[in-house]
């Protein structure tokens, strides 16, 4: 089965970005590569069924295998140690990839309090885009009552476009809400 988003994409998305930006082939025009969810734990050190549930909960919003990320080098003032446990990471491509996007679109970011759109100031200088979220609730196959800890994610859309104006345009027309 074809994911929706994919569908738009290939029918609707590349047309549009080769009319709006001149481009003479298919293959020039941007498109995603993945996605990376990354959920940071402070406290997974010291609690690490903590860092399972994170774990587990991650695994539920995406339909993916998360991997518990470890400390790369100590810092004493966290008191942190080398190769400890710090968090939980997944990253998505292709049908998986289109399909949480499409959840991210038109489920998650529409049922936030007082959601006016994403700003556009967060992407680098390689057309990525990184959205901080505050909760796991907004998704829906996370249940209220069976959460340990509330917490936020950083997910990071991985795009092919060579400059910002590029991959803008792209969220832009899959869907993202920048305000403006």
């Amino acid at each position: 089965m074809i994911p929706r988003l994919y569908k738009k994409y290939k029918d609707e998305i590349v047309p549009e970005m080769m009319k709006s930006m001149n481009y003479t082939n298919t293959l020039q025009v941007p498109k995603v590569l993945k996605v990376v969810i990354n959920v940071g734990m402070g406290a997974g050190a010291e609690d690490a069924k903590l860092l399972e549930a994170v774990s587990k909960e991650l695994s539920q919003i995406t339909g993916q295998h998360a991997v518990i990320t470890k400390a790369a080098k100590a810092i004493s003032n966290f008191k942190l140690k080398k190769g400890s446990p710090v968090g939980s990471k997944v990253t998505l491509r292709r049908e998986r990839m289109y399909e949480f996007l499409d959840r991210l679109i038109n489920v998650a970011l529409p049922s936030l309090k007082d959601f006016r759109g994403i700003s556009d100031k967060a992407f680098d200088n390689f057309g990525n885009y990184t959205l901080g979220l505050t909760e796991q609730t907004i998704f829906p196959e996370i249940e209220y009552d069976t959460i340990q800890r509330i917490h936020g994610m950083d997910i990071t859309i991985v795009t092919g476009a060579k400059s910002k104006k590029e991959s803008y345009q792209l969220l832009k027309l899959m869907g993202l809400p920048f305000k403006r």
